[in-house]
């Protein structure tokens, strides 16, 4: 197990407010992302002032309020758990700006980071804006929610996405990777994995490695915990009984997410 690559939750108390994670570039073996997720209690807020990065605010459960000064979104976010399976709802905030979120309720909240040096206008993403696709085929299926994808021009740098994926289903898979700067076959994308399950007490495995094995983690994942991809393939096996959900960010020098399956698995998406 590499405590580079697996982070467990840290749990740190701010008053009404809990820094769960915290993964900032400048101090992780990251360049281009940066991660939090914090636990807010009905009535408490979070305030943070940007510099050179731009922010995705994405409403994991409850429901808050987020203003940047400017623009207020009131009462955002539509479940009480990431396992109703529907979208939720988001807000972006370019580089520059200040954001405050208020809890209306206790909430759970990602903020996902990625440079950015083009002040964008401020955006909510709603719950009807999020595109739903289903992917894979055989054990390999999984549903996605599109929050940020590279063809939505909202942003400098980010790509946010959600995927759940049932039990006895390989997600991520076959194994694709995203580490070369080598377009059009490849864009390189530095990558976070949220992990939640359903129920609770189950575990995902997750495997991380490069072509020549510099890299070469399989890690026990639980719920709650996040997993660093700064490079290689990313498969996700998700044994029987129970859901995965994983909340993905990328970023990297160009916003485009073009991927490399690993030539030695590439043939199942051939099969009949």
């Amino acid at each position: 197990m590499s405590v580079q690559l697996l982070r467990k939750a840290d749990n740190t108390k701010l008053g009404g407010v809990t820094i769960v994670h915290e993964i900032l570039a400048k101090d992780s073996i990251l360049s281009y992302v940066g991660f939090k997720v914090i636990d807010m209690k009905e009535g408490a807020y979070y305030e943070e002032a940007l510099k050179g990065e731009e922010c995705c605010i994405v409403a994991l459960r409850g429901k808050i309020t987020v203003s940047d000064g400017e623009q207020t979104f009131e009462g955002i976010g539509t479940r009480d758990s990431v396992f109703e399976k529907k979208p939720t709802d988001s807000v972006y905030v370019s580089n520059d700006r200040t954001f405050r979120a208020v809890a209306v309720e206790d909430a759970r909240v990602a903020l996902c980071y990625a440079p950015s040096n083009e002040q964008l206008p401020t955006k909510l993403i709603t719950a009807k804006d999020v595109g739903v696709e289903h992917r894979g085929k055989y054990q390999n299926q999984r549903t996605v929610h599109n929050i940020l994808p590279d063809h939505n021009p909202s942003a400098n740098s980010l790509l946010v996405v959600e995927v759940f994926t049932e039990g006895g289903n390989f997600s991520s898979y076959p194994p694709h990777k995203h580490d070369r700067d080598h377009l059009p076959e490849e864009s390189l994308l530095e990558e976070t994995y949220y992990h939640e399950l359903n129920p609770q007490q189950g575990f995902v495995f997750q495997r991380v490695y490069t072509d020549d094995r510099s890299i070469d983690e399989t890690m026990a994942v639980e719920h709650g915990d996040v997993v660093l991809v700064p490079a290689g393939y990313h498969p996700v096996g998700v044994p029987d009984g129970y859901t995965s959900y994983y909340l993905n960010v990328m970023a990297g020098p160009k916003r485009i997410w073009k991927f490399y399956n690993d030539p030695a698995h590439e043939w199942i998406l051939n099969r009949d």
